[in-house]
């Protein structure tokens, strides 16, 4: 396997490609924990780099490294093409998912849960429970079945026994889920979810006040919610429905002083140690984050 580029490269190819964008690709690539530490001077890999500079399939590679995914999978599952839109709305994603036999997925059923809504391709959630096979549980909810299969692939690939994926329309299917498992939910997460911009198709969004309550009624005390997108009026939809439980749910910098935000009220980094591959994507074209954490106080 070839040695992942050094920085020092990267740092040469940055001042010589005129080309890129403000940020560049070293400040890019900089914040990829898989690189840390490592150091491999070569000029054959100048070409690597080049290779790499615009193509954000291959910095979110380079970011989950770690994982060490396999591209090949089950002969059943074949070639996974992502469908980017799909209406939550229609009458195939209108019945509530069954709640799995939780001693069937996880090791331990007791465990704190993480459910990050809209999982996608599953390797944020990945990332996460390897890291911390012992402390937490991790739920992903996904409304594209080939994406829940892939991802259910991985995990018995990493011989992970924290984490699971559902196909569900969390719209409709938090509570039923979440109201079954054993443990605390501790943790949610929606992670730049589709934007449906247009205002005919706004009610396809997936945070709705059914949902926001769902989590609201299911979360433990201290529990938290975290919410991102790169498009401001998604931000906006989601704070605004979140900002409206104000008896329950306190944003995280009224709480802890050590929590930074601009003056609007957006989190100036990402809390969660790692990026998710739409915030990589939209950070190479340059887009803003819009971060929020709520807790829940009662």
């Amino acid at each position: 396997m070839a040695a992942a580029p050094s920085l020092c490269v990267l740092r040469y190819f940055n001042s010589w490609n005129k080309n890129l964008r403000k940020e560049g690709l070293c400040s890019v690539l900089l914040r990829i924990p898989s690189l840390s530490g490592r150091h491999y001077c070569s000029s054959n890999l100048v070409a690597a780099a080049c290779a790499t500079a615009l193509r954000s399939p291959d910095l979110v590679a380079l970011e989950y490294a770690d994982l060490n995914l396999t591209h090949k999978v089950s002969e059943e599952l074949g070639q996974v093409r992502i469908r980017q839109h799909v209406n939550p709305l229609s009458a195939s994603f209108s019945m509530p998912a069954d709640a799995p036999d939780w001693d069937e997925v996880f090791k331990d059923p007791t465990l704190p849960l993480m459910v990050d809504v809209g999982s996608g391709s599953g390797r944020f959630l990945l990332w996460l429970a390897k890291r911390n096979p012992e402390e937490k549980n991790y739920l992903g909810l996904e409304i594209r079945q080939k994406l829940v299969k892939r991802a259910n692939f991985w995990v018995k690939e990493l011989a992970l026994s924290n984490i699971h994926f559902l196909f569900a329309n969390a719209t409709i299917s938090f509570n039923q889920l979440v109201s079954t498992y054993p443990g605390p939910l501790v943790l949610v997460s929606i992670l730049c979810p589709d934007p449906h911009f247009k205002k005919r198709h706004h009610k396809r969004r997936v945070v709705q006040k059914h949902l926001v309550d769902s989590i609201i009624k299911n979360l433990m005390r201290g529990g938290q919610v975290f919410i991102q997108s790169d498009v401001l009026e998604v931000a906006l939809d989601m704070r605004n429905q979140f900002d409206a439980d104000v008896d329950v749910l306190h944003h995280i910098d009224a709480l802890s002083q050590s929590v930074l935000c601009d003056n609007e009220g957006w989190l100036l980094s990402n809390p969660m140690g790692i990026r998710t591959e739409r915030e990589i994507h939209a950070e190479l074209e340059g887009a803003r984050i819009f971060r929020r954490m709520y807790q829940k106080m009662e």
